[in-house]
C-alpha cells in the first residue's frame, strides 16, 4: 500500500499553501491516515503534479491535471471544511487501495 501524496499550491508563492498543508498534515496525523501533504510553488506545479496523487488548490483551477483536485479555501476559512476533508479522505483511500 502506497502513501498518498497530496500537494497544495496557491497563486502567490507559498505562504497560504504552507498554512493549508500544515493543517492537512495535522488532520492526517490526528486521523491516522496514510498520506503526506506538501506545499509547492505554483510556478513549478507541472513538475510537482507528476508525482502527486491529489492536488489541493487555493485558486480556481480549470486545468485537468489527471488527478483529483480539491478546493483549499475550506481549509483556510473553515467553511465547508468537513465536506471537503471527507472528499480528500475518500480520494486518499482510493489512491492507497491501488
Amino acid at each position: 500500500m502506497a502513501t498518498a501524496r497530496i500537494i497544495v499550491a496557491c497563486g502567490s508563492g507559498v505562504a497560504t499553501s504552507e498554512t493549508v498543508s500544515s493543517k492537512v498534515n495535522r488532520m492526517i496525523k490526528e486521523e491516522g491516515i496514510d498520506a503526506h501533504c506538501e506545499a509547492v510553488d505554483i510556478k513549478q506545479i507541472k513538475q510537482f503534479i507528476k508525482n502527486a496523487d491529489i492536488y489541493i488548490s487555493i485558486v480556481k483551477e480549470d486545468t485537468d491535471w489527471g488527478i483529483p483536485v480539491f478546493s483549499g479555501l475550506p481549509f483556510l476559512t473553515g467553511m465547508g471544511l468537513d465536506q471537503e476533508w471527507q472528499k480528500v479522505k475518500d480520494a486518499v483511500a482510493e489512491v492507497n487501495a491501488r
